[in-house]
């Protein structure tokens, strides 16, 4: 996520060191439900990931819940194999900017935004100017990029199981079925039947996790942890859950 409750390279950082070290695993299992969030920290966690798994020969299953899409599917093609539940929503390969405009509302309040810049570009996609057809063609150009980063990163990844699909980089998000088919995903499964039938049924299982804050246990950071909770519940509804 890109809000107050967002994960990062530098927080899973320890949590994927110990996950891939500690008792010499015979493979790593992530769980992930995601709407998406930083493509950089995508990026970085993802190529964490295959790094640990490449030094240490540990191959990596995701396994996705509600949603993995956007950035939370940049993280599921990290692994090796990816599952989810039938109901899961996975995809949305594209990049996605949003604001609001806020000059005509400050005109009907008669306020005048002043903005004295060095650099023609430097106050681009002010909120509060109106939005100007040079910063979106810039801004297009900047998110073409970006979205090229991602589809080569998912190609590389999932390779020959990708299907040839037009809608497949779209920003087109489907349930676990149809993903199978358009190879994003490996198949339907949950966490623990699917390394049961990999592993055996006596499979042991470490749970590793981002611990939260001390104070933050108490409620002292209420309206932080609100204010991450309002911007989390807006990302899930793009996708209807």
């Amino acid at each position: 996520m890109a809000g107050r409750g967002s994960l990062n390279d530098t927080t899973l950082a320890p949590v994927l060191e110990r996950a891939f070290k500690k008792g010499k695993p015979q493979a790593v299992a992530i769980e992930i439900n995601s709407p998406g969030g930083s493509p950089v920290q995508s990026a970085l966690i993802g190529a964490r990931i295959r790094r640990l798994a490449e030094e240490h020969d540990v191959p990596v299953f995701a396994f996705v819940e509600d949603v993995a899409a956007s950035g939370g599917y940049w993280l599921a093609a990290a692994a090796d194999e990816i599952f989810a539940d039938a109901s899961s929503v996975v995809g949305s390969i594209g990049v996605i900017s949003s604001g609001f405009g806020a000059h005509i509302f400050l005109a009907r309040q008669g306020l005048e935004r002043r903005v004295h810049t060095a650099g023609e570009s430097k106050s681009m996609l002010d909120p509060f100017r109106p939005e100007n057809e040079g910063d979106v063609a810039r801004l297009k150009v900047l998110l073409n990029d970006i979205h090229a980063n991602f589809i080569e990163h998912v190609t590389e990844r999932r390779g020959t199981k990708l299907t040839s699909d037009e809608k497949l980089f779209t920003g087109e998000v489907w349930l676990a079925r149809r993903a199978i088919g358009l190879g994003l995903i490996d198949g339907i499964g949950h966490l623990k039947p699917v390394l049961q039938e990999r592993f055996g049924k006596k499979v042991r299982l470490r749970r590793y996790g981002v611990k939260k804050p001390f104070l933050s246990r108490f409620g002292l950071s209420m309206a932080e942890d609100a204010l991450a909770a309002v911007e989390e519940r807006a990302q899930f509804a793009r996708f209807g859950l």
